[in-house]
């Protein structure tokens, strides 16, 4: 009879995680569990909706004459995603990463204290360096992702019986090593197999 291998240790839950976002050519943060440090801006409350790493890939397959399957695939689109709904909609560096301004741009006036500012009919690309943590218990998953930008917005709603949010794709573009994400988990030894 088989034995079936099983560790629930092994397995992991997103209980929580954050996520940070910075200036192109920020290093990534060292440890999954440090907590980032300046220029890394927090994006604050994530939505119980949690962070979705997405894969989105397109593959060629090339079957012979004479055959009915492929003898060969080549991947033609490779493409990760992030896909999260920031809740502190009222913080400035979640605004920056919304409507596309720099951070600098949204302090509010002096005498007013309002915070003034426009959305232009053309944006321009908004490419920035982006952290995300999961984390269960002793168990974390850290994602770098060097450059990256927010390629999808939802629609926001302001309602009495729902929290607003912003809800974002950000997609993870190629560095100069050609990486598009860098991964940095604290996970726990997995037992050698004894065949039982």
């Amino acid at each position: 009879m088989v034995n079936i291998t099983r560790a629930s240790d092994l397995t992991v839950i997103g209980t929580t995680g954050g996520g940070w976002v910075a200036d192109v050519g920020t290093s990534s943060p060292t440890s999954p569990l440090a907590q980032p440090e300046a220029p890394w801006q927090p994006l604050g409350c994530i939505s119980d909706d949690g962070l979705v790493y997405g894969f989105d890939e397109d593959n060629q397959e090339f079957t012979p004459w004479g055959l009915t399957s492929p003898i060969r695939t080549t991947i033609t689109k490779s493409i990760r995603t992030f896909k999260v709904t920031l809740w502190e909609t009222a913080r400035v560096a979640v605004q920056s990463v919304m409507y596309r301004i720099p951070v600098g741009d949204l302090s509010p006036d002096g005498t007013s204290g309002l915070t003034s500012f426009a959305e232009t009919a053309s944006p321009t690309p908004d490419r920035r360096a982006w952290w995300f943590i999961v984390v269960d218990g002793e168990t974390s998953r850290g994602f770098y992702v060097p450059q990256g930008e927010v390629s999808d917005r939802s629609d926001v709603t302001f309602k009495q019986d729902e929290m607003s949010g912003y809800e974002v794709t950000i997609t993870a573009y190629p560095d100069d090593a050609g990486n598009t994400v860098y991964h940095t988990d604290k996970l726990p030894v997995t037992p050698a197999y004894t065949g039982s």
